[in-house]
């Protein structure tokens, strides 16, 4: 199934904080609306009819739409603060109502800041946790949306002193709750008072998580700083952090770029984040962004860089559409999309946020590639798995469900040092061997030299295609399903620098 995630959409106040542009003089807005003030409103001001206060047939409409083309819709919701900041703050609502009810307040009557935001909702209070468990049952049940991803998630499982529960009220509550029983529920299992839950959030047998560990394992191995350990575990669905628990790889949300941070082509053009035009002074987002511009600092003409960057986005998607999990990309990341370096643009009501659909035909080699990735994935339910992998034969194939390797076909290099992956799955043990799929075989070379990789052979009388090569120039890099050329040599293949390819069996 296909899902689009909304960032918030419950009103909020667009003038918080709005200042001007320090290098512009334009309005800076709270464009993100990561400051909810109408927990069951739809936004006005994102509606066409919002001036006539028609916003809510609007956004019903939208469902129905989307949910006829196959597309579920997913909310991305902000329980763990208000709008009415610290204790200086407006008052609005929940403050006037009960402050010591709705908030975590220090013994001196100050305000816990988990969420950075001034303030931090108190969820497991019974009168709160009533007020979120009927907000998500009215989006479920009048609107029909699908899923809820939750922002600082980890904030929901705090004690009104702050401390983590072992055992969430909150959480529990909303993973069994039955109005709730089809929606999916996904964490972000962090928040900013430095709780850290992924592959820990209390999960109920229900709740998915955004895997920030894949995100960052992914962009150090690519750029050249990364284990190739890590990178196995993320590939298969990070069973460190997931499989001792029961917990499926479905529970893994795996990403490289979500909106909060630097966008995929953004990720290979800058070493540093350039947030000037928020009028912080660059000091807000994040400094920790495991970038690599490849040579220069922002756009370039050099012909050797640009091919580089290229190549280098084309190798983020192709690993993330072969890794075990449920793959989310960032709107725009599919043709290019930059933000000129500024990796937290929640003020910003302009181009830097606004998608430029004329990129479409700029970086159509992209958007092809990509789709060919995705179709791909579609097809082979062994990149699918409902379990984790054994590194087993258990079906009688004669083959692990996956095997790893090297240059060097069954010889896999672990050393510290190694920039090689490559692994074959077994097609016989998809979705645990109630399945029949081909065999697929990958290669990953972060070297910054071409490479020549031994493949292991698939049982006969089966031959490797080539499906992905991001070594190639577009309409080389990658083929449609069913179209992939036949591999002159069985024997092996030539990965060149920084390059992924991905074989597949027939």
């Amino acid at each position: 199934m296909t899902s689009i995630e909304l960032m918030p959409v419950f009103e909020f106040d667009e003038f918080e904080n709005s200042r001007p542009n320090p290098e512009t003089g334009e309005t800076l807005y709270n464009y993100w609306g990561y400051s909810t003030v109408g927990f069951f409103a739809p936004k006005a001001g994102y509606a066409a009819t919002g001036k006539f206060g028609m916003q809510v047939d609007e956004l019903k409409n939208l469902v129905k739409e989307l949910h006829k083309n196959g597309i579920e819709i997913i909310l991305d919701v902000v329980f763990n603060h208000t709008a009415e900041g610290n204790e200086k703050g407006p008052t609005i609502s929940f403050r006037g109502i009960d402050n010591k009810t709705y908030y975590m307040l220090t013994p001196e009557g100050y305000y816990f800041n988990f969420s950075g935001c001034g303030n931090t909702l108190n969820c497991n209070n019974p009168i709160v946790r009533g007020i979120v468990l009927d907000c998500l049952r009215y989006w479920a049940s009048e609107y029909h949306i699908d899923g809820f991803r939750f922002d600082l998630a980890s904030i929901l499982g705090r004690d009104p002193w702050g401390a983590p529960l072992a055992n969430p009220p909150l959480l529990e509550t909303l993973a069994f709750d039955p109005i709730l029983a089809k929606c999916k529920l996904i964490a972000e299992a962090w928040d900013a008072g430095g709780l850290y839950q992924v592959g820990s959030f209390p999960a109920y047998g229900r709740w998915g998580e955004w895997n920030g560990k894949y995100r960052d394992s992914v962009r150090k191995f690519i750029k050249g700083d990364g284990t190739i350990g890590d990178l196995a575990q993320r590939l298969q669905g990070s069973p460190d952090l997931y499989a001792g628990a029961g917990r499926a790889p479905a529970t893994s949300i795996n990403f490289i770029t979500a909106h909060d941070g630097f966008t995929l082509m953004d990720m290979v053009s800058y070493n540093y984040k350039h947030n000037d035009a928020n009028g912080e002074n660059n000091n807000d987002g994040s400094n920790d962004n495991d970038s690599w511009n490849c040579g220069w600092e922002g756009a370039t003409e050099d012909i050797g860089i640009n091919v580089l960057r290229r190549k280098q986005i084309k190798n983020a998607i192709a690993i993330l559409m072969v890794s075990q999990g449920v793959p989310m990309m960032l709107m725009g990341d599919e043709m290019g999309r930059t933000k000129h370096g500024n990796n937290n643009t929640y003020c910003h009501d302009n181009e830097l946020n606004w998608l430029n659909w004329d990129l479409l035909k700029q970086n159509n080699d992209l958007f092809q590639f990509t789709k060919n990735c995705i179709n791909f994935r579609k097809a082979h339910p062994v990149l699918r798995n409902t379990g984790h992998f054994q590194n087993l034969d258990y079906v009688g194939s004669n083959y692990p469900d996956i095997s790893w390797h090297g240059v060097k076909a069954w010889y896999a290099d672990w050393s510290p040092l190694s920039k090689t992956s490559a692994f074959m799955l077994c097609g016989k043990h998809a979705k645990g061997g109630t399945v029949q799929d081909n065999y697929i075989y990958v290669a990953i070379n972060a070297h910054w030299e071409t490479l020549w990789f031994e493949l292991p052979q698939p049982p006969a009388p089966s031959k490797w295609y080539l499906s992905v090569n991001t070594g190639m120039p577009s309409p080389n890099d990658s083929y449609t399903v069913g179209g992939e050329p036949l591999l002159d040599n069985q024997q092996g293949i030539l990965v060149g620098d920084r390059s992924t390819i991905i074989l597949v069996a027939k």
